[in-house]
């Protein structure tokens, strides 16, 4: 019996302490991630978690680690584009497993480790497709976040818009602003064009920016 019981004690390590806390996110949101429902979830006392994060930032900067560390390097043999594409929505893949993980991205101060070979791998893949350092720079800024897989969407139009309330709003509004109105009908269910989908909108934005690179990379 104490040899069965010895088997299943693991011993705790940062790695599970970070690993476990990412699961519970995962599970119930970054609100529910504290020390003290961690320990209920590795079955310790809260205050053994501080022998392994240092704070509370400390174990949400670590969790960054753990999910940018999943992201997979995506190389197609010398061609730039492909494997800068397949890259982010490598990281898109993984942000979308771990839909706080962007809020937390967002706060981080210092990046670490994980997030630093991530960026590392994005300009090694620009300056081995002939771009610059000057123009890598600019392309790191003009991607944004898009390099570990998210954006910040300038406004919500999901499908779960009300028509009515939609209507009447572009029907107030038609005189004032007749684009946004259009606009905004059109994304209703009775529209044509519905919600959003954001993977698709993700990928467009990063298709027409890839394209736009490479025409600049050409003339220069």
């Amino acid at each position: 019996m104490e040899v069965a019981t010895a088997e299943r004690r693991i011993p705790l390590t940062r790695q599970r302490v970070l690993e476990a806390a990412v699961e519970l996110a995962d599970r119930h949101g970054i609100e529910s991630v504290s020390m003290r429902r961690l320990g209920q979830e590795l079955g310790i006392e809260a205050m053994s978690i501080y022998t392994h994060v240092r704070s509370k930032d400390d174990l949400l900067g670590g969790m960054v680690e753990v999910v940018i560390g999943q992201i997979p390097t995506a190389h197609a043999g010398g061609d730039w584009k492909r494997s800068l594409r397949g890259t982010v929505m490598a990281a898109r893949a993984v942000l979308i497993r771990h839909p706080w993980a962007p809020r937390l991205l967002d706060d981080l101060s210092e990046p670490g480790p994980a997030v630093m070979r991530h960026f590392d791998t994005v300009i090694g893949i620009l300056r081995e497709g002939g771009f610059s350092v000057e123009m890598t720079h600019h392309v790191l800024h003009l991607m944004g976040s898009r390099v570990l897989g998210f954006t910040q969407e300038l406004f919500d139009d999901s499908p779960e818009l009300d028509s009515d309330a939609v209507a009447a709003l572009a029907d107030q509004i038609g005189a004032t602003h007749p684009h946004v109105a259009e606009m905004a009908l059109a994304v209703t269910h009775g529209g044509g064009l519905g919600g959003c989908d954001t993977d698709a909108e993700f990928e467009f934005s990063l298709d027409v920016i890839l394209d736009g690179l490479e025409r600049l990379r050409d003339a220069a």
